[in-house]
Parts: C-alpha cells; sequence; structure tokens
C-alpha cells in the first residue's frame, strides 16, 4: 500500500486536498500532529468534499508514534534533498512492503534532525533557484503519481468510468 504522511501539516485547504488525493488514489493518509487546524474545520471539509468518506486516516501525536506504529519503506520529500524525486526508485521495494510518502508542514517542512537520518532517502522537486517552494498539495500529487506511475498504478481505472469510456466519441 502507498501512504501519504503529513508532518504537522498547517493550512486545511492543502489537508482537504490532500485527503481528496488519498481517497481518488486509494492511498491511506497519516496526519502528524500538532495541527494547525481542526479535523471538522470547514475549509478542510470545502477542499475534500465527499471523499473523506471513503478516506482511510490515522492521526499520530508525533513522529515518534507514527514511526511506532507504521513499517515500510519511508520516502521523504524536501527542498533540501540531495537527490531529484524521478532518481527514487519505487519498483525496487520490496514486494508487499509499504511505501510512506512523507511530507513536511507547509512553513519549515521537515525537521532538519529527522532528514539527517534519511538522506539517502530525502528527494526534492527541481525548481527555480530562487523560488521558495512549492504548494504541499501539488507537491504530494508529484510525489505519488511517480510512485503510482513507478508501480504500475495498482487498482487505478485508466479509462473514464463515470461518463464512459467513449465520452468523447459521442
Amino acid at each position: 500500500m502507498i501512504n501519504i504522511v503529513l508532518y504537522e501539516p498547517e493550512i486545511p485547504q492543502n489537508t482537504g486536498n490532500i485527503m481528496r488525493t488519498c481517497s481518488a488514489f486509494g492511498m491511506r493518509l497519516h496526519l502528524i500532529e500538532p495541527l494547525g487546524f481542526s479535523l471538522d474545520e470547514k475549509h478542510l471539509k470545502r477542499a475534500a468534499m465527499d471523499y473523506v468518506e471513503f478516506l482511510d486516516y490515522h492521526v499520530y501525536r508525533d513522529y515518534d508514534d507514527f514511526i511506532k506504529n507504521n513499517h515500510g519503506r519511508m520516502v521523504y520529500f524536501s527542498r533540501y534533498g540531495l537527490k531529484c524525486f524521478t532518481e527514487c526508485d519505487f519498483k525496487s521495494t520490496n514486494e508487499g512492503e509499504d511505501i510512506y510518502l512523507l511530507f513536511g508542514k507547509e512553513s519549515t517542512g521537515i525537521p532538519k534532525e529527522i532528514l539527517r537520518d534519511h538522506l539517502d532517502d530525502t528527494y526534492r522537486f527541481p525548481m527555480k533557484a530562487n523560488a521558495r517552494s512549492l504548494n504541499l498539495s501539488n507537491c504530494v500529487a508529484i510525489g505519488a503519481y511517480e510512485c503510482l506511475r513507478q508501480t504500475g498504478f495498482n487498482d487505478l481505472s485508466l479509462k473514464e468510468a463515470i461518463k464512459g469510456a467513449d465520452w468523447l466519441l459521442r
């Protein structure tokens, strides 16, 4: 299973968008406290739409609690990563092993103390040198799609299912 992990997210709209992405991709979401908002906040619900009812998510009191309760391949994303995200080989993950994609809070990212212990597993998204950061929900989508692309899109539909595969031809 592919898992998305948000370390101390601060903006409810970002987390709501990520909840929607996780639902659409069949990924589990992990939220590490403290959160910068309440999980019943209206902005969160508006961004997540009605997808939250299909979402499998867990909340942890801190990073240590998350690590203690989850085992698998941990992949960290940070503007300070030394390797490009395309260098991450998700196909080399052991069969049946969960993959965790970890993203930091909007203001400061994942703490340096955590990243230092995982330099070989920390990746960045290329951007202009003078750009401070990319939006968190966009980063999650990029990382999730790269992982899905490399692992064969799991059970995701490659054809339009709601309006029909021939909708454009009608």
